[in-house]
């Protein structure tokens, strides 16, 4: 029996189990080839479709799915095919023992590591198709050697690395697309002459391509595309009549094209050349590749004119021309040549950007394809009128005539498009008003009029264009207020651009439909009245330009709610009042400009207003004080301050003796008390840790990645625990963020404060600060700070599980002793040496904190109770009956005091909790965590 050539340990183990396996004698065949198909299942991890379910032993192996036995050799399987599976897992080495495979086809699945190299030893394979997957490694060289019938080999899209193979016998087919392949292209592939197919795209090969790949004479597809190859396209290359396909698109390519390209290679369907340093004229011979059907020459440096005889191209439906120096500069009328692409009946996407093409669009442009989908003239030099006969082209979606020398009214006509998505006529000198008819385009997405010289007022008709996300009508001479049908458009999100106009009127209150805007430009126009409170609904604003108009009044408080916003300009208006404080808590906000206003008051100093360069003030003469780069004068108050002074000198030399002596006597008590207490508890930390960090909820936000999965270590039922680096002085916190969803989660923020700010110990969690405050959503939000345990909680070392990855990682008696030690002193101080005694009601190994040292530090005081208050409630109402705290499954020895406690009975609270300390401590240090007990 032929065993496996190389076995890995689990891989052995299986094998040594199947052959110990009965098997029914209802089941012949090749033993060899049954074993190897059981090793190449047992590397699959995961099987979501359930693709391998039926290899079993209730089936013969040529039945199982995806197996195909030979007829001339029934017993020995003749194709694997697996492909779009979704099966995830390494190739099994055993594949190689099925020696009359002539086909594997596992396309499109989850596999990754290298190719098995001995499966050069499939001597009869014929098609390999690992493509669509995530293989990893070099082509095995002796892969392509060894099979010398291998005709079709397919592995792209994978992240295979190092140089193209570059021995084959008779390959017809190679696909390495989107790959990490580096080097040279192999000038061996010219040998190659029987293939059809050779496509290199999306890898990183460098050098000019060989020559000797002329010789491939029934090659039909070259597709060497976005690499970094160089040089000309060899002459030879011209030769290959039978060429349907040339991509070359995303090089470093220079040169000219052949002037008989059109007639050496007729049969071309295809022709990419996009994206490199070609110069010289379009050849006009590519009339005579009547098969045409794309044909991408964009972003060059092609000059000239266009051929007049590109209509004959049929079949055409892709033509780009775009980013070049076509044209004659406004020598002569060059879009005469649109009428001859009246005759490509098929054409869909025709660019024409970016070149020097002038003279006047010609009527004839209304006869083009009603296919047509995309039309795009922008950034050339036409001139003249936009043809009314614009409107039979009714299949547009986008038509961009930009940056031209347009003039004329925009055609009413063009609102009968009713596939138009976007509409871009910028930059042009275009008249008149603007057409009400593009309230008819359903699918309208957004449309850019800018710099024009359009007049009038904005139809209104456009608030019926649901779809809208982007509207810019800013730079010419309209006039009238804004109307409320557009303000309501809530789906504009990414921007509307009004500025620089002649608008009137207040801005409507129903400005605050627009929630998910993200830029929102006023600016110069001569809109008047208050700023309306209803702006702060606009969550997702982050440029806000209202400067050079008529606003009035007061900055509104509701503006508080733009947490996101990164450029506010309110500048040369006649706002009047205070700087809102709420101004230096937008952490986002990059630059703020108030100048040339009527506001009053004292300047913040923190947030924005500490930088200088980000805030203009100008203009405001009635403003104070700020920091000193702002150069405003001191606020009044401060000048009364400073005279008193002068005035009262002597009242306050004889109070400042006062105090000193009252001081001094004080600083003399509180020496005595704190030796006095630091002799009855040595464990109390210095009162210098109770200084908390000031955190906002944007910095806990950057903090912690966003609150993002990875950054996620523990969750409980108030909330979640994130890992969170502070980038001022990069200390590595906890963040614990509550669920204010949950019912009580609010209580326990509460408790949890409450208790920690009384109680500091060297064996309790160490507390930096809290936030309360609202996230970039307006929903409430509270979080607890504090120190990062690196080694987590005592749980998670009790109940290790090797996962074959981590090793587990036990506990020695010294630390699990240590640990008991320092959670008996945490208790200890809780109990009996904190300003008021307080019960964890809580105390569990998850609770259970460890640092770098393995000091253990309690935590998680969300239940926590102090001893008196609870009485008092007990007292106070001697029918209640208080629900279970802590954990399901037992009852944390702290709480058992809620329930029993009696002033009779204390004695034995006292002797419980002794008892439960002693068990607990013997537990930890016998390492017997995994035995529940319960004590009554």
């Amino acid at each position: 029996m032929e065993l496996p050539r190389k076995l890995s340990l689990s891989s052995y183990v299986t094998f040594l189990l199947l052959f110990f396996l009965p098997v029914e004698s209802s089941i012949p065949g090749n033993e060899t080839d049954h074993l190897s198909l059981l090793a190449f299942k047992h590397e699959i991890t995961h099987d979501p479709n359930g693709a391998l379910t039926s290899w079993n032993n209730s089936l013969h192996f040529c039945q199982w799915k995806g197996v195909t036995c030979s007829r001339r050799h029934p017993q020995r399987v003749f194709a694997l095919k697996l492909s779009d599976q979704g099966l995830v897992g390494p190739t099994s080495p055993h594949i190689a023992n099925l020696t009359f495979l002539h086909e594997i086809n596992l396309g499109n699945n989850g596999f990754y590591g290298q190719i098995p190299p001995d499966m050069s030893c499939l001597f009869r394979m014929r098609v390999l198709n690992l493509s669509l997957n995530s293989y990893q490694g070099e082509i095995p060289a002796n892969l392509t050697a060894h099979c010398p019938k291998l005709t079709t080999m397919d592995l792209s899209y994978n992240n295979f690395v190092g140089g193209v193979p570059y021995k084959f016998h008779s390959l017809a087919f190679l696909n390495l697309l989107h790959n990490n392949l580096t080097g040279n292209i192999p000038s061996s592939l010219g040998n190659l002459s029987s293939l059809i197919v050779l496509d290199l795209t999306l890898n990183s090969l460098e050098g000019n391509i060989p020559h000797e790949l002329g010789r491939l004479s029934v090659l039909k597809s070259l597709e060497l595309g976005l690499n970094k190859l160089s040089g000309m396209i060899p002459p030879p290359l011209y030769n290959l009549s039978s060429l349907v396909n040339l991509v070359l698109v995303g090089n470093q390519l220079h040169g000219s094209l052949s002037p008989n390209l059109g007639l050496s290679l007729a049969n071309l369907k295809s022709i990419l050349m996009a994206l490199n340093l070609f110069t010289g004229p379009i050849p006009v011979s590519l009339s005579n590749a009547s098969r045409l059907e794309e044909l991408d020459l964009g972003a060059n440096s092609f000059s000239g004119f266009l051929p007049m005889n590109l209509g004959s191209l049929q079949h055409l439906y892709d033509l780009k021309f775009d980013n070049n120096q076509l044209g004659s500069r406004g020598k002569s009328n060059d879009m005469i040549f649109l009428t001859s692409l009246t005759n490509c009946s098929s054409l869909q996407n025709f660019q024409l950007s970016d070149n020097y093409f002038s003279g006047v669009l010609p009527d004839s442009i209304s006869n083009l394809s009603t296919q047509l989908r995309r039309l795009i003239l922008g950034r050339n030099q036409i001139f003249g009128s936009i043809p009314s006969g614009i409107e039979n082209l009714v299949g547009l979606t986008t038509l961009g005539i930009e940056n031209n020398f347009l003039t004329g009214t925009i055609p009413v006509g063009i609102g009968k498009l009713n596939k138009l998505q976007l509409l871009t006529l910028h930059t042009n000198g275009l008249l008149g008003e603007i057409p009400s008819s593009l309230g008819n385009l359903t699918y309208f997405l957004g449309t850019d009029l800018s710099e024009n010289k359009l007049q009038g007022g904005i139809p209104s008709s456009l608030g019926n264009c649901s779809y809208l996300v982007e509207l810019d009508l800013s730079q010419n001479s309209l006039t009238g207020t804004i109307p409320t049908q557009i303000l309501k458009l809530s789906s504009l999100s990414k921007y509307l651009d009004l500025s620089y106009n002649f608008f009137t009127g207040s801005l409507a209150s129903e400005v605050g439909s627009l929630k998910q805007l993200g830029i929102l430009y006023l600016s110069s126009n001569s809109l008047s009245g208050a700023i309306p409170d209803t702006l702060g609904n606009c969550l997702s604003l982050e440029y806000l330009h209202m400067d050079h108009n008529l606003f009035q009044g007061t900055i509104p408080s509701s503006l508080v709610n733009l947490k996101g916003i990164r450029v506010l300009d309110l500048s040369h208006n006649n706002l009047s009042g205070k700087i809102p404080e709420y101004l230096d808590k937008l952490y986002f906000l990059g630059y703020l400009n108030l100048s040339f206003n009527d506001l009053e008051g004292e300047v913040p100093k923190e947030g924005i207003f500490r930088n200088a360069s980000a805030v203009s003030l100008h203009g405001n003469i009635k403003l104070c004080g700020g920091i000193l780069e702002l150069q405003l004068p001191a606020c009044p108050a401060q000048v009364y301050q400073k005279r008193g002074k002068t005035h009262s000198l002597r009242v306050i030399i004889s109070t400042a003796t006062v105090a000193l002596f009252l001081i001094i006597l004080s600083c003399f008590f509180a020496t005595f008390y704190w030796k006095k207490k630091s002799r009855k508890n040595p464990f109390v930390s210095s009162p210098l840790e109770d200084q908390r960090l000031k955190l906002s909820y944007a910095e806990l936000l950057r903090a912690t990645n966003g609150f993002s999965l990875e950054n996620l270590i523990g969750a409980g039922s108030y909330g979640s625990v994130y890992k969170g680096l502070l980038n001022h002085n990069e200390t590595a916190v906890a963040v614990k963020v509550l669920n204010l969803q949950q019912h009580g989660a609010t209580k326990s923020f509460n408790a949890e404060c409450e208790a920690l700010r009384n109680i500091r110990h060297r064996n309790l969690i160490k507390i930096l600060t809290s936030c309360s405050s609202i996230d970039y959503q307006g929903n409430d939000f509270k979080a607890l700070v504090f120190k990062y345990m690196p080694n987590g909680s005592l749980e998670k070392w009790l109940h290790q599980s090797g996962d074959g990855q981590h090793p587990v990682m036990n506990l020695t008696l010294i630390q699990r002793l240590n640990i008991a030690i320092d959670v008996a002193s945490a208790l200890d101080y809780l109990h009996h040496h904190g300003e008021m005694p307080l019960v964890h009601c809580d105390l569990k190994p998850s609770n259970i904190l460890l640092d770098d040292d393995m000091n253990a530090h309690v935590g998680d005081f969300g239940l926590a109770r102090f001893i008196f208050a609870a009485t008092a409630n007990l007292s106070n109402n001697q029918s209640s009956s208080l629900a279970i705290k802590g954990s399901i499954g037992y009852v944390a020895p702290g709480l058992i005091f809620l329930f029993m406690f009696k002033w009779k009975r204390v004695w034995y609270w006292w002797k419980e909790i002794y008892t439960w300390r002693r068990v607990q401590l013997w537990n930890l240090v016998a390492g017997d965590s995994h035995r529940k007990k319960s004590y009554r």
